[in-house]
């Protein structure tokens, strides 16, 4: 299939997508596969969630918290400036693995993440977790408005915000998932540190921030929203909307050439959730048409 027709092909399934009524979901753990391709890779993928090291993944949470590592960090981008992402992703992959298939190994490596994650929380006592080099530190300077933010770092430490989001995203999946009550007591401590965080801060200074790198952030605080029935979070979600690349997608206006396109979907996908848990239906089907595209544009010179 040539680019251009693969393209517009993608187009017209997005468009599809936003005309058809909601869907719901099977939960994973309703659905088992039976022997064939698809579970052999299931079992690849299974076997390497078991190959990697937890306590090299839990490493940069515990020195963070002030608590001694059980082994050294993985090495590259674990301990060069965006220590502790992976970790979050790893919880992520452990509840989905779990829930799909209800392996006892996983869910002792599973349970045995959450646990120290915990600790690491816990020791803090305020609701922070994180694998950030100096992320304390770093946090409190954010709260007193000290803020230098470019594309890929914010005050020198590299996408913290990004890398946060990964553990943000683990504990949200571990509930969602699996049901399991510690981790979402974990996500609501660590929504309200980010409260309390940014409660001085102006919107300006916000925005100013949301230039780094950041994830998914409003999609995740506005899954808080749904997940407590507390509207704060609601309006966190709001605030960590980055009105840069949000008001000329509302304007139907394409701003997006020479953007980092990796920076720039997870916070068109949090407009969207945002617009779900409002039920703003013109907005919905907007972000999902005309944002993804523009996406699909961007792309074209892959």
């Amino acid at each position: 299939m040539k680019k251009s027709t693969f393209l517009y092909f993608l187009l017209i399934v997005f468009q599809l997508a936003a005309a058809q009524p909601k869907v719901k979901l099977f939960p994973l753990k309703d659905v088992r596969l039976l022997s064939g391709a698809f579970q052999q890779a299931q079992n690849t993928d299974k076997q390497y969630l078991l190959a990697l090291d937890a306590d090299k993944l839990l490493s940069p949470y515990l020195r963070e918290a002030g608590l001694s590592p059980k082994a050294e960090s993985y090495g590259n981008w674990e301990n060069t400036g965006l220590d502790g992402h992976i970790g979050g992703h790893y919880v992520s992959a452990l509840d989905l693995m779990l829930a799909s298939t209800g392996d006892k190994e996983i869910e002792k490596r599973f349970d045995y993440m959450i646990s120290e994650l915990k600790r690491c929380q816990d020791h803090l006592g305020t609701g922070y977790l994180g694998g950030v080099p100096g992320g304390v530190s770093l946090w409190n300077d954010v709260a007193a408005g000290k803020i230098q933010a470019g594309s890929f770092d914010l005050n020198k430490k590299w996408v913290p915000l990004y890398n946060i989001h990964k553990i943000y995203a683990g504990l949200r999946d571990a509930w969602l998932h699996t049901g399991n009550l510690v981790a979402k007591e974990m996500l609501i401590n660590m929504s309200e540190w980010f409260v309390k965080l940014v409660q001085n801060l102006t919107d300006e200074q916000i925005q100013t921030m949301l230039r780094s790198e950041h994830g998914g952030l409003n999609e995740v605080f506005a899954d808080v929203a749904v997940i407590t029935g507390d509207a704060k979070y609601l309006k966190l979600a709001h605030q960590f909307s980055h009105q840069y690349l949000l008001q000329p997608l509302l304007k139907k206006e394409d701003k997006l050439t020479g953007m980092h396109a990796n920076t720039q979907i997870p916070k068109v996908i949090g407009f969207k959730r945002i617009a779900e848990v409002e039920n703003k239906t013109e907005v919905k089907s907007l972000l999902l048409c005309e944002t993804l595209e523009s996406f699909v544009f961007i792309i074209t010179d892959w």
